[in-house]
């Protein structure tokens, strides 16, 4: 068992912390006094915190720009309090941990269920799509893609950063799509999960990713185009291969390029049909429900949690009752 697991921090807390901790990534930057920092965000499978470690000599400099996203590291600090949320003060780094003393369930966050299961249910449910185009369009990627598909996160840092997450969301999304096609009878339910399956597919090749689901970096390609437009066009290409018709394939395009609705997140276009305008809504609802939880995991019931970036830095209360 970890001593110190990072929901349990508390700023200013007696005596200096030391422990190991996952790498999710880090940086060197030069700071307004000549002085150079290293910046990092550390993790545990309880959460992750952000760390610091000031004024670094030349020769910390040539050690600490050897370390990677995925390295268990163990490092020496204190807690504190900055801008509302905890960091890390860091005295010291004392190396990298050996990999025979790690138990991986201490320090990889994982989706709540196997990906085994969530894959199944992905699968069943395009399995009974009364379009066999969309059905035979869906197969084919999630065939494909199986062995990644069991591991892969579907962020970096953000909502579902954790192993299996992609799964974990689309699963998510796909029960409430059907959940949708109840109260809206006239979606295509068909269109409207294909799109769900499909909608971040490109996240496997925009994503560098280990098998722990810590993503390193942003491919090459990821950098440049991103998975919307990466998305667009290999379904282009996989629809022209499977004899899919122009419509469909355009339709599914949209989808691929309109679910992030606004410009400045990518989207070119907006939704412009209901299919891929409920699309969005999954998307961010699964998302933005996804960030509450997690902020709230380790907030005690009538306290606030720390400030979530993602959601434009609210500290969201948690409920007694």
């Amino acid at each position: 068992m970890k001593p110190f697991y990072i929901k349990d921090l508390k700023p200013d807390e007696a005596g200096r912390l030391e422990d190991r901790y996952l790498v999710r990534n880090a940086d060197i930057r030069d700071g307004n006094n000549g002085k150079r920092h290293l910046y990092m965000t550390l993790a545990d499978a309880t959460g992750d915190i952000q760390a610091v470690k000031w004024s670094l000599t030349g020769d910390e400099v040539a050690s600490y720009s050897k370390i990677r996203p995925g390295m268990i590291i163990t490092v020496a600090g204190r807690c504190k309090e900055y801008q509302g949320k905890n960091q890390l003060v860091l005295d010291c780094i004392r190396g990298r941990a050996r990999e025979d003393t790690i138990n991986s369930s201490d320090f990889f966050k994982a989706a709540p269920e196997s990906p085994e299961a969530m894959y199944e249910y992905i699968l069943s449910r395009i399995n009974a799509f009364e379009d066999e185009d969309l059905k035979k369009l869906c197969l084919s990627f999630y065939e494909d893609d199986k062995d990644r598909l069991m591991f892969w996160p579907a962020a970096m840092t953000n909502h579902h950063a954790e192993y299996a997450g992609l799964l974990y969301h689309v699963k998510r999304m796909m029960m409430m799509g059907e959940r949708a096609c109840e109260v809206y009878t006239f979606l295509n339910k068909d269109l409207l999960l294909a799109g769900v399956a499909l909608h971040d597919i490109e996240k496997l090749n925009e994503l560098g990713s280990d098998e722990n689901g810590v993503v390193s970096d942003y491919t090459f390609e990821g950098k440049l185009l991103g998975h919307l437009v990466m998305g667009a066009a290999v379904l282009g290409d996989r629809c022209r291969e499977l004899g899919i018709d122009e419509e469909k394939t355009v339709m599914m395009q949209h989808m691929a390029i309109s679910h992030h609705y606004e410009p400045e997140y990518g989207s070119p276009k907006k939704p412009l049909f209901p299919e891929a305008e409920m699309l969005h809504y999954l998307d961010i609802t699964d998302a933005k429900m996804f960030d509450m939880e997690d902020a709230l995991k380790n907030v005690e019931p009538g306290g606030f949690s720390d400030k979530v970036f993602t959601l434009d830095n609210r500290k969201i209360y948690k409920s007694t009752f």
